[in-house]
């Protein structure tokens, strides 16, 4: 007798997850609708190089985002971070390359502001940090709270104007081209790729997982539980001050309330991703793919003269608020079953 069953072949991880197999068809479907509706705007490489220099700011964010997340936190900080490392690297660069400057103080002013700018956004996530971890405060408070703080800081800074005659050096480097490829482009690669390797290649990334899933049973593991939400919050400031350096790249200025819809796309965008909203699980592509969905969906709606960039903010808030029901329907294994009884009954 031979045995005639055929064995299955494990399936890849990530097809496993729900989410990115989601994520991936309604991207194939928003991009043949783009082909459709919009075959002038889609195949132009304008649309495409847009494209990439726009979501870096927000996608850098949510990355940040991301990570607290996992541990079961959030934070809602990310944009005032951003803005005010933006302002504070201007101003620095202003005051060691001033108009008419050589070329030597503009390649010093915009190392300087690169460093500036890293250094200050882990100091603002160390203080998010301290307060959830030492202070017991809820995250959402505290962020909401050193959101308005930075918020404020840059205002008073700036008197509230846009902050702009920057060294070109730093518009040389920070909004060039390598190879056709935007910077933004690709210094959001490069950080999707060392989150991926803090997350899935390092004792760090594990205990993050562990954390979000139960901190007190992390904490009787031997985890330092202190330590990892400060450096966790520590990483999402220095990914916000990337992006302020972006969005400063991009706009060739810095004003504090550039952004300001980012923090809802950034929550939206993680939790799209699959991030569950109370840790302990997620993974970087979902939230990668769900980045480029919905910038995707973005430049789609700009073809559309009739709709106003103003119903952004009631589309990403409609669409977070379905992605929460859909996911929390779809743990008590009500979309399963309702897939398996359509499929039977075909």
């Amino acid at each position: 007798m031979f045995d005639t069953t055929q064995t299955r072949r494990p399936r890849l991880p990530i097809l496993r997850d729900q989410h990115v197999v989601r994520l991936a068809g309604i991207l194939v479907l928003l991009l043949i609708f783009f082909a459709i509706m919009k075959p002038k705007n889609f195949f132009g490489a304008a649309t495409w190089q847009s494209m990439a220099i726009q979501f870096p700011e927000f996608g850098l964010m949510a990355l940040g985002v991301m990570v607290t997340m996992i541990i079961g936190g959030i934070d809602l900080s990310v944009v005032g971070i951003a803005n005010m490392t933006a302002i504070g690297s201007a101003l620095l660069m202003l005051q060691i390359a001033p108009a008419g400057s050589d070329q030597g103080s503009g390649q010093l002013a915009l190392v300087a502001a690169i460093l500036f700018s890293l250094v200050v956004g882990a100091a603002a996530g160390i203080l998010n940090g301290i307060l959830v971890a030492k202070v017991r405060i809820p995250a959402i408070l505290v962020t909401l709270g050193t959101f308005e703080l930075f918020t404020g800081i840059a205002v008073i800074v700036s008197g509230g104007k846009p902050t702009s005659g920057l060294p070109p050096e730093y518009a040389q480097v920070m909004a060039s081209r390598v190879v056709g490829i935007p910077m933004p482009l690709i210094i959001f690669v490069i950080a999707t790729v060392v989150i991926g390797l803090i997350m899935y290649k390092t004792a760090f990334g594990t205990k993050l997982y562990m954390l979000g899933s139960n901190e007190t049973a992390a904490q009787f593991s031997g985890l330092k539980t202190t330590s990892l939400i400060i450096r966790t919050y520590m990483i999402s400031g220095v990914y916000a001050s990337l992006a302020g350096l972006v969005m400063l790249a991009n706009y060739n200025s810095a004003k504090a309330d550039y952004g300001s819809t980012y923090t809802l796309l950034a929550v939206l965008i993680v939790v799209l991703g699959g991030v569950n909203p109370y840790g302990g699980s997620g993974r970087l592509s979902g939230v990668v793919l769900a980045v480029v969905v919905l910038q995707v969906l973005s430049s789609l709606l700009n073809t559309f003269p009739n709709i106003s960039n103003f119903y952004r903010p009631l589309i990403w808030g409609g669409v977070l608020l379905l992605v929460i029901v859909v996911n929390q329907w779809d743990k008590r294994g009500n979309l399963t079953r309702l897939l398996r009884w359509k499929g039977r009954a075909s």
